[in-house]
Protein backbone atom coordinates (compact mmCIF):
# COMPACT_ATOMS: atom_id res chain seq x y z
CA UNK A 1 0.00 0.00 0.00
CA UNK A 2 1.47 3.57 -1.01
CA UNK A 3 2.15 5.77 1.73
CA UNK A 4 -0.25 8.44 2.72
CA UNK A 5 1.18 11.76 1.55
CA UNK A 6 0.44 14.44 4.79
CA UNK A 7 -1.61 17.67 4.02
CA UNK A 8 0.28 20.52 5.05
CA UNK A 9 -1.70 23.38 6.99
CA UNK A 10 -3.65 20.98 8.86
CA UNK A 11 -2.77 19.86 12.48
CA UNK A 12 -3.19 16.55 13.88
CA UNK A 13 -1.96 16.22 17.40
CA UNK A 14 -0.85 12.77 18.46
CA UNK A 15 -2.95 12.05 21.41
CA UNK A 16 -0.43 13.58 24.11
CA UNK A 17 -0.77 16.98 21.95
CA UNK A 18 -4.70 16.93 22.39
CA UNK A 19 -4.07 16.57 26.38
CA UNK A 20 -1.73 19.57 26.26
CA UNK A 21 -4.52 21.44 23.60
CA UNK A 22 -7.03 20.20 25.46
CA UNK A 23 -5.95 21.77 28.83
CA UNK A 24 -4.98 24.65 26.97
CA UNK A 25 -8.57 24.74 26.37
CA UNK A 26 -10.28 23.63 30.11
CA UNK A 27 -7.49 26.79 31.81
CA UNK A 28 -9.11 29.26 28.56
CA UNK A 29 -12.65 28.39 28.79
CA UNK A 30 -12.72 28.42 32.77
CA UNK A 31 -11.43 31.81 33.31
CA UNK A 32 -13.33 33.08 30.45
CA UNK A 33 -16.75 32.08 32.58
CA UNK A 34 -15.01 33.03 35.81
CA UNK A 35 -15.65 36.96 33.83
CA UNK A 36 -19.14 36.01 33.08
CA UNK A 37 -18.70 35.29 29.14
CA UNK A 38 -20.99 32.70 27.78
CA UNK A 39 -20.20 30.02 25.45
CA UNK A 40 -21.53 29.85 22.36
CA UNK A 41 -21.06 28.12 18.67
CA UNK A 42 -22.39 29.43 15.39
CA UNK A 43 -22.46 27.73 11.73
CA UNK A 44 -18.86 27.52 9.50
CA UNK A 45 -19.96 28.69 6.41
CA UNK A 46 -21.51 32.72 5.69
CA UNK A 47 -22.41 34.02 2.29
CA UNK A 48 -19.36 35.54 0.56
CA UNK A 49 -20.05 38.55 0.10
CA UNK A 50 -20.06 38.69 4.15
CA UNK A 51 -16.70 37.49 4.53
CA UNK A 52 -15.70 40.08 1.53
CA UNK A 53 -16.79 43.36 3.54
CA UNK A 54 -14.64 42.70 6.09
CA UNK A 55 -10.99 43.79 5.01
CA UNK A 56 -8.12 42.26 2.88
CA UNK A 57 -9.43 38.42 3.09
CA UNK A 58 -10.30 37.55 -0.19
CA UNK A 59 -7.52 35.28 -0.80
CA UNK A 60 -7.71 33.81 2.61
CA UNK A 61 -11.60 32.38 2.06
CA UNK A 62 -12.30 28.81 1.31
CA UNK A 63 -15.22 28.15 -0.79
CA UNK A 64 -17.84 25.84 -0.67
CA UNK A 65 -19.91 24.07 -3.02
CA UNK A 66 -21.31 20.57 -3.69
CA UNK A 67 -19.45 18.25 -5.91
CA UNK A 68 -22.68 17.41 -7.76
CA UNK A 69 -24.24 21.19 -7.79
CA UNK A 70 -28.10 21.02 -9.19
CA UNK A 71 -29.07 24.01 -11.51
CA UNK A 72 -31.08 25.04 -8.94
CA UNK A 73 -28.43 25.55 -6.68
CA UNK A 74 -26.52 27.71 -9.19
CA UNK A 75 -27.83 30.71 -8.40
CA UNK A 76 -28.06 30.48 -4.08
CA UNK A 77 -25.09 32.94 -2.75
CA UNK A 78 -21.85 31.57 -2.80
CA UNK A 79 -20.72 30.01 0.56
CA UNK A 80 -17.73 30.30 2.24
CA UNK A 81 -15.96 29.05 5.51
CA UNK A 82 -15.50 31.53 8.08
CA UNK A 83 -11.97 32.83 8.65
CA UNK A 84 -12.40 34.32 11.41
CA UNK A 85 -14.93 34.27 14.62
CA UNK A 86 -15.92 37.57 15.05
CA UNK A 87 -17.77 38.31 11.78
CA UNK A 88 -19.65 34.94 12.33
CA UNK A 89 -20.42 36.26 15.84
CA UNK A 90 -21.72 40.01 14.51
CA UNK A 91 -23.90 38.01 12.24
CA UNK A 92 -25.52 35.88 14.81
CA UNK A 93 -26.15 38.97 17.30
CA UNK A 94 -27.75 40.78 14.71
CA UNK A 95 -30.06 37.80 13.63
CA UNK A 96 -30.69 37.37 17.51
CA UNK A 97 -30.78 40.72 19.16
CA UNK A 98 -34.45 40.45 20.58
CA UNK A 99 -33.49 37.75 22.27
CA UNK A 100 -30.20 38.30 23.95
CA UNK A 101 -29.74 40.34 26.75
CA UNK A 102 -26.74 43.37 26.97
CA UNK A 103 -24.46 44.03 27.22
CA UNK A 104 -23.68 40.33 25.61
CA UNK A 105 -20.36 38.22 26.70
CA UNK A 106 -19.60 35.53 24.79
CA UNK A 107 -16.71 33.06 24.73
CA UNK A 108 -16.71 30.73 21.13
CA UNK A 109 -14.29 27.76 20.73
CA UNK A 110 -14.23 26.59 16.91
CA UNK A 111 -12.17 25.80 13.67
CA UNK A 112 -11.85 28.37 11.43
CA UNK A 113 -9.93 28.35 7.44
CA UNK A 114 -7.38 30.39 6.06
CA UNK A 115 -6.34 29.71 2.24
CA UNK A 116 -2.47 30.62 3.53
CA UNK A 117 0.92 29.54 2.82
CA UNK A 118 1.16 27.09 5.76
CA UNK A 119 4.56 27.73 7.97
CA UNK A 120 5.41 27.48 11.78
CA UNK A 121 2.28 28.20 13.70
CA UNK A 122 0.06 29.42 10.65
CA UNK A 123 -2.60 26.93 9.23
CA UNK A 124 -4.96 26.31 6.78
CA UNK A 125 -7.17 24.92 9.38
CA UNK A 126 -6.83 25.61 12.94
CA UNK A 127 -9.06 26.03 16.81
CA UNK A 128 -9.34 29.43 17.85
CA UNK A 129 -10.88 30.54 21.23
CA UNK A 130 -12.53 33.88 21.16
CA UNK A 131 -14.05 36.28 23.68
CA UNK A 132 -16.27 39.77 23.12
CA UNK A 133 -18.75 42.37 24.08
CA UNK A 134 -21.31 44.03 22.72
CA UNK A 135 -24.26 46.31 23.58
CA UNK A 136 -26.72 47.90 21.65
CA UNK A 137 -25.46 52.11 20.96
CA UNK A 138 -23.22 52.33 23.42
CA UNK A 139 -20.32 50.28 24.65
CA UNK A 140 -18.99 51.42 28.11
CA UNK A 141 -14.87 51.91 27.70
CA UNK A 142 -13.68 49.50 30.89
CA UNK A 143 -14.73 46.50 28.56
CA UNK A 144 -11.92 47.93 26.33
CA UNK A 145 -9.85 47.16 29.65
CA UNK A 146 -11.52 43.68 30.57
CA UNK A 147 -11.36 41.49 27.77
CA UNK A 148 -7.19 42.49 27.55
CA UNK A 149 -6.95 41.63 31.65
CA UNK A 150 -9.24 38.54 30.98
CA UNK A 151 -6.65 37.18 28.46
CA UNK A 152 -4.09 37.87 31.08
CA UNK A 153 -5.44 36.13 33.69
CA UNK A 154 -5.95 33.07 31.37
CA UNK A 155 -2.21 33.23 30.67
CA UNK A 156 -1.09 34.07 34.29
CA UNK A 157 -2.91 30.31 34.98
CA UNK A 158 -1.07 28.99 31.67
CA UNK A 159 1.89 29.39 33.28
CA UNK A 160 1.40 27.50 36.14
CA UNK A 161 2.47 24.13 33.49
CA UNK A 162 5.34 25.85 32.23
CA UNK A 163 3.96 28.36 29.66
CA UNK A 164 6.34 31.37 29.28
CA UNK A 165 4.61 34.56 30.26
CA UNK A 166 2.76 37.03 27.20
CA UNK A 167 3.42 40.59 26.69
CA UNK A 168 -0.40 42.43 25.19
CA UNK A 169 0.80 45.59 22.95
CA UNK A 170 -2.13 47.84 22.23
CA UNK A 171 -2.69 50.59 20.58
CA UNK A 172 -5.68 53.09 19.52
CA UNK A 173 -6.63 53.19 15.58
CA UNK A 174 -8.16 56.49 17.05
CA UNK A 175 -4.52 57.36 17.29
CA UNK A 176 -3.60 56.56 14.38
CA UNK A 177 -6.07 58.04 12.32
CA UNK A 178 -5.89 61.15 13.57
CA UNK A 179 -1.78 61.14 13.07
CA UNK A 180 -2.23 60.46 9.99
CA UNK A 181 -4.93 63.11 8.91
CA UNK A 182 -2.51 65.42 11.16
CA UNK A 183 0.07 64.87 8.28
CA UNK A 184 -1.90 65.31 5.24
CA UNK A 185 -2.32 61.26 4.59
CA UNK A 186 -6.01 60.87 3.04
CA UNK A 187 -5.79 56.73 3.08
CA UNK A 188 -5.85 55.72 6.35
CA UNK A 189 -6.68 52.18 6.16
CA UNK A 190 -4.16 51.30 3.44
CA UNK A 191 -1.04 53.47 5.46
CA UNK A 192 -3.02 50.94 8.27
CA UNK A 193 -2.27 47.58 6.42
CA UNK A 194 1.19 49.06 5.72
CA UNK A 195 2.55 49.71 8.49
CA UNK A 196 0.91 46.15 9.97
CA UNK A 197 3.67 44.87 7.73
CA UNK A 198 6.61 46.44 9.63
CA UNK A 199 7.36 43.48 11.36
CA UNK A 200 7.61 41.27 8.48
CA UNK A 201 9.09 43.44 5.43
CA UNK A 202 11.47 46.10 8.01
CA UNK A 203 10.84 50.23 8.12
CA UNK A 204 12.51 50.71 4.35
CA UNK A 205 10.29 48.68 2.51
CA UNK A 206 7.65 50.14 4.84
CA UNK A 207 8.43 53.80 3.86
CA UNK A 208 8.97 52.53 0.23
CA UNK A 209 4.87 51.32 0.46
CA UNK A 210 3.53 54.28 1.86
CA UNK A 211 5.15 56.14 -0.99
CA UNK A 212 4.17 54.02 -3.87
CA UNK A 213 0.69 52.30 -2.39
CA UNK A 214 -0.37 54.91 -0.62
CA UNK A 215 0.84 57.95 -2.23
CA UNK A 216 2.54 59.55 0.99
CA UNK A 217 5.56 61.86 0.53
CA UNK A 218 8.76 60.79 2.29
CA UNK A 219 8.85 62.79 5.02
CA UNK A 220 4.97 61.54 5.81
CA UNK A 221 6.22 57.98 5.27
CA UNK A 222 9.27 58.70 8.00
CA UNK A 223 6.78 60.83 10.67
CA UNK A 224 4.74 57.45 10.44
CA UNK A 225 7.66 55.69 11.34
CA UNK A 226 8.36 57.53 14.31
CA UNK A 227 4.90 57.20 15.58
CA UNK A 228 5.21 53.36 15.04
CA UNK A 229 8.64 53.69 17.47
CA UNK A 230 6.87 54.71 20.74
CA UNK A 231 6.49 52.35 23.83
CA UNK A 232 5.43 53.01 26.95
CA UNK A 233 3.58 51.49 29.79
CA UNK A 234 1.98 54.52 31.46
CA UNK A 235 0.61 57.83 30.39
CA UNK A 236 4.19 58.80 29.04
CA UNK A 237 2.61 57.25 25.63
CA UNK A 238 0.45 60.41 25.23
CA UNK A 239 3.65 62.64 25.52
CA UNK A 240 5.65 61.04 23.45
CA UNK A 241 2.92 61.50 20.63
CA UNK A 242 2.40 64.74 21.43
CA UNK A 243 6.32 65.50 21.36
CA UNK A 244 6.12 64.62 17.69
CA UNK A 245 3.77 68.37 17.24
CA UNK A 246 0.71 66.85 15.12
CA UNK A 247 -2.69 68.12 16.62
CA UNK A 248 -6.11 66.75 15.71
CA UNK A 249 -9.19 66.20 17.75
CA UNK A 250 -9.23 62.56 16.93
CA UNK A 251 -5.63 61.84 17.91
CA UNK A 252 -6.23 63.53 21.58
CA UNK A 253 -9.59 61.00 22.10
CA UNK A 254 -7.45 58.55 21.00
CA UNK A 255 -4.59 59.14 23.07
CA UNK A 256 -7.11 59.75 25.81
CA UNK A 257 -8.48 56.15 25.41
CA UNK A 258 -5.16 54.91 24.89
CA UNK A 259 -3.71 56.36 28.42
CA UNK A 260 -6.94 54.25 30.01
CA UNK A 261 -6.29 51.29 28.87
CA UNK A 262 -2.94 50.96 29.60
CA UNK A 263 -3.79 52.46 32.78
CA UNK A 264 -6.25 50.59 33.91
CA UNK A 265 -4.88 47.48 33.05
CA UNK A 266 -2.14 48.10 34.77
CA UNK A 267 -3.50 48.10 38.21
CA UNK A 268 -4.99 44.78 37.73
CA UNK A 269 -2.37 42.59 35.69
CA UNK A 270 0.65 44.69 36.52
CA UNK A 271 3.87 44.66 33.13
CA UNK A 272 1.85 42.66 30.66
CA UNK A 273 0.02 45.75 28.72
CA UNK A 274 2.60 47.98 26.90
CA UNK A 275 1.40 50.51 24.71
CA UNK A 276 2.94 50.01 20.98
CA UNK A 277 2.36 52.55 18.50
CA UNK A 278 3.56 50.14 15.56
CA UNK A 279 -0.12 48.15 16.08
CA UNK A 280 -2.17 48.40 13.36
CA UNK A 281 -4.15 45.59 12.78
CA UNK A 282 -4.84 45.05 9.20
CA UNK A 283 -8.66 44.34 9.36
CA UNK A 284 -10.76 47.51 8.45
CA UNK A 285 -13.45 46.68 10.89
CA UNK A 286 -11.47 47.63 13.99
CA UNK A 287 -12.22 50.77 14.97
CA UNK A 288 -10.53 51.91 18.78
CA UNK A 289 -8.24 49.88 20.88
CA UNK A 290 -6.03 46.89 19.15
CA UNK A 291 -4.29 44.59 20.67
CA UNK A 292 -1.59 41.90 19.87
CA UNK A 293 -0.13 39.37 21.71
CA UNK A 294 3.24 37.34 22.15
CA UNK A 295 4.74 35.41 24.14
CA UNK A 296 7.90 36.03 25.29
CA UNK A 297 10.71 34.64 24.61
CA UNK A 298 9.19 32.90 21.31
CA UNK A 299 8.60 36.89 19.40
CA UNK A 300 9.27 34.89 16.02
CA UNK A 301 6.12 33.45 16.40
CA UNK A 302 4.37 36.74 15.89
CA UNK A 303 0.94 37.31 17.78
CA UNK A 304 -0.96 34.18 19.45
CA UNK A 305 -3.86 36.37 20.59
CA UNK A 306 -5.70 39.79 18.79
CA UNK A 307 -8.47 41.46 18.41
CA UNK A 308 -10.00 45.06 19.15
CA UNK A 309 -12.91 47.32 19.63
CA UNK A 310 -15.23 47.36 16.58
CA UNK A 311 -18.07 49.73 16.61
CA UNK A 312 -20.02 49.29 13.24
CA UNK A 313 -19.34 45.60 12.88
CA UNK A 314 -22.73 44.24 14.26
CA UNK A 315 -26.08 46.15 12.78
CA UNK A 316 -29.59 44.67 12.30
CA UNK A 317 -30.89 47.23 10.47
CA UNK A 318 -32.31 49.59 13.78
CA UNK A 319 -29.56 49.03 15.72
CA UNK A 320 -25.70 49.12 15.78
CA UNK A 321 -24.36 47.07 18.49
CA UNK A 322 -20.27 48.33 19.43
CA UNK A 323 -18.28 45.18 20.75
CA UNK A 324 -14.64 44.51 21.47
CA UNK A 325 -12.90 41.13 21.75
CA UNK A 326 -9.51 38.73 21.59
CA UNK A 327 -9.19 35.81 19.54
CA UNK A 328 -6.61 33.64 20.70
CA UNK A 329 -4.99 30.99 18.10
CA UNK A 330 -5.12 28.17 19.91
CA UNK A 331 -3.77 25.50 17.20
CA UNK A 332 -0.47 28.50 17.03
CA UNK A 333 0.05 27.96 20.77
CA UNK A 334 -0.16 24.76 21.37
CA UNK A 335 2.24 23.52 17.85
CA UNK A 336 4.81 26.07 19.93
CA UNK A 337 4.01 24.63 23.33
CA UNK A 338 4.46 20.79 21.33
CA UNK A 339 7.74 21.56 18.91
CA UNK A 340 9.50 23.22 21.67
CA UNK A 341 8.79 20.63 24.35
CA UNK A 342 7.54 23.53 26.80
CA UNK A 343 5.12 21.55 28.22
CA UNK A 344 4.35 17.99 28.52
CA UNK A 345 1.84 15.76 29.60
CA UNK A 346 2.47 13.40 31.84
CA UNK A 347 0.87 10.08 29.81
CA UNK A 348 -1.21 10.44 26.71
CA UNK A 349 -4.28 8.07 27.86
CA UNK A 350 -6.69 8.91 30.23
CA UNK A 351 -6.76 5.74 31.36
CA UNK A 352 -5.19 5.15 35.05
CA UNK A 353 -5.64 1.42 35.66
CA UNK A 354 -5.51 -1.77 33.77
CA UNK A 355 -7.47 -4.58 35.16
CA UNK A 356 -5.86 -7.65 34.55
CA UNK A 357 -7.10 -10.84 32.82
CA UNK A 358 -6.13 -14.17 34.31
CA UNK A 359 -7.67 -16.33 31.16
CA UNK A 360 -10.61 -15.64 29.39
CA UNK A 361 -13.04 -18.15 31.15
CA UNK A 362 -12.67 -15.56 34.53
CA UNK A 363 -12.64 -12.15 32.09
CA UNK A 364 -15.76 -11.12 33.66
CA UNK A 365 -14.22 -10.55 37.25
CA UNK A 366 -12.17 -8.27 35.19
CA UNK A 367 -14.92 -6.47 33.88
CA UNK A 368 -16.93 -6.36 37.00
CA UNK A 369 -13.81 -4.78 38.85
CA UNK A 370 -13.33 -2.33 35.67
CA UNK A 371 -17.66 -1.30 36.22
CA UNK A 372 -17.22 -0.64 40.07
CA UNK A 373 -13.91 1.72 39.22
CA UNK A 374 -15.65 3.67 36.60
CA UNK A 375 -18.93 3.73 38.57
CA UNK A 376 -16.15 6.03 40.78
CA UNK A 377 -14.35 8.46 38.02
CA UNK A 378 -11.89 5.89 37.55
CA UNK A 379 -11.07 5.69 34.00
CA UNK A 380 -10.05 1.74 33.79
CA UNK A 381 -9.25 -0.69 31.19
CA UNK A 382 -9.23 -4.34 30.92
CA UNK A 383 -6.32 -5.97 28.99
CA UNK A 384 -7.37 -7.24 25.93
CA UNK A 385 -6.24 -10.46 26.07
CA UNK A 386 -5.29 -13.25 29.05
CA UNK A 387 -1.77 -13.03 28.56
CA UNK A 388 1.26 -13.40 31.07
CA UNK A 389 1.03 -10.95 33.84
CA UNK A 390 4.22 -9.69 32.84
CA UNK A 391 3.17 -9.02 29.26
CA UNK A 392 -0.08 -7.51 30.88
CA UNK A 393 2.27 -5.15 32.58
CA UNK A 394 4.14 -3.70 29.86
CA UNK A 395 1.24 -3.45 27.90
CA UNK A 396 0.33 -1.15 30.23
CA UNK A 397 3.39 0.59 30.67
CA UNK A 398 3.63 0.96 26.81
CA UNK A 399 0.28 2.90 27.25
CA UNK A 400 1.72 4.92 30.00
CA UNK A 401 -1.02 3.39 32.51
CA UNK A 402 0.42 3.60 35.98
CA UNK A 403 -1.66 0.81 37.74
CA UNK A 404 -2.39 -2.60 37.02
CA UNK A 405 -4.62 -4.35 38.67
CA UNK A 406 -4.61 -8.21 39.45
CA UNK A 407 -8.18 -9.49 40.44
CA UNK A 408 -8.42 -12.15 42.99
CA UNK A 409 -9.85 -15.72 42.20
CA UNK A 410 -12.98 -17.22 42.67
CA UNK A 411 -11.80 -19.14 45.89
CA UNK A 412 -9.64 -15.76 47.14
CA UNK A 413 -11.28 -12.95 49.15
CA UNK A 414 -11.69 -9.46 48.45
CA UNK A 415 -11.10 -7.70 44.66
CA UNK A 416 -7.65 -8.81 44.17
CA UNK A 417 -4.28 -6.04 44.62
CA UNK A 418 -3.29 -3.14 42.25
CA UNK A 419 0.09 -2.31 41.75
CA UNK A 420 1.72 1.32 40.62
CA UNK A 421 3.95 -0.29 38.03
CA UNK A 422 6.73 2.52 38.59
CA UNK A 423 7.38 2.06 41.85
CA UNK A 424 6.65 -1.83 41.93
CA UNK A 425 4.21 -1.31 45.23
CA UNK A 426 1.26 -3.89 45.49
CA UNK A 427 -1.26 -3.69 47.88
CA UNK A 428 -4.46 -4.96 48.66
CA UNK A 429 -7.33 -2.99 47.23
CA UNK A 430 -11.26 -3.20 47.00
CA UNK A 431 -12.92 -1.65 44.16
CA UNK A 432 -15.69 0.30 45.89
CA UNK A 433 -13.07 2.29 47.72
CA UNK A 434 -9.37 2.20 46.51
CA UNK A 435 -9.19 5.80 44.62
CA UNK A 436 -5.56 6.69 43.00
CA UNK A 437 -3.57 9.54 43.98
CA UNK A 438 -5.10 13.13 42.53
CA UNK A 439 -2.30 13.47 40.31
CA UNK A 440 -2.88 10.02 38.37
CA UNK A 441 -6.38 10.35 38.04
CA UNK A 442 -5.99 11.80 35.04
CA UNK A 443 -3.40 12.91 32.70
CA UNK A 444 -1.72 16.31 33.57
CA UNK A 445 0.23 19.19 31.54
CA UNK A 446 3.66 19.34 33.50
CA UNK A 447 6.75 21.63 32.20
CA UNK A 448 8.51 19.93 29.80
CA UNK A 449 12.16 19.00 29.51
Amino acid sequence: MARVAPLSGFPEWLPGGRVVEEHVLDVMTSTFQLYGYAGLQTRAVEPVESLLSKGETSKEIYLLRRLQATDDEAGESQLGLHFDLTVPFARYVAENSGKLTFPFKRYQVQQVWRGERPQDGRFREFTQADIDVVAPGELPAHYEVEVPVVMAAAFERLREIGVPPVRISVNNRRVAQGFYEGIGIADVDGTLRVIDKLDKIGPDRVVTALQTEVGATEQQARACLELASITATDASVADQVLALGVRNPLLEQGLHELVALVEGAAAQVPGVVVADLAIARGLDYYTGSVYETTLLGHENLGSICSGGRYDSLVDDGTHTYPGVGMSLGVSRLVSRLLRESIVRPTRAVPTAVLVAVVDEDTRVRSDDVARRLRARGIATEVAPVAAKFGKQIRHADRRDIPFVWFPSTADEPGDGEVKDIRSGEQVAADAGTWTPPEADLRPQVVPGG
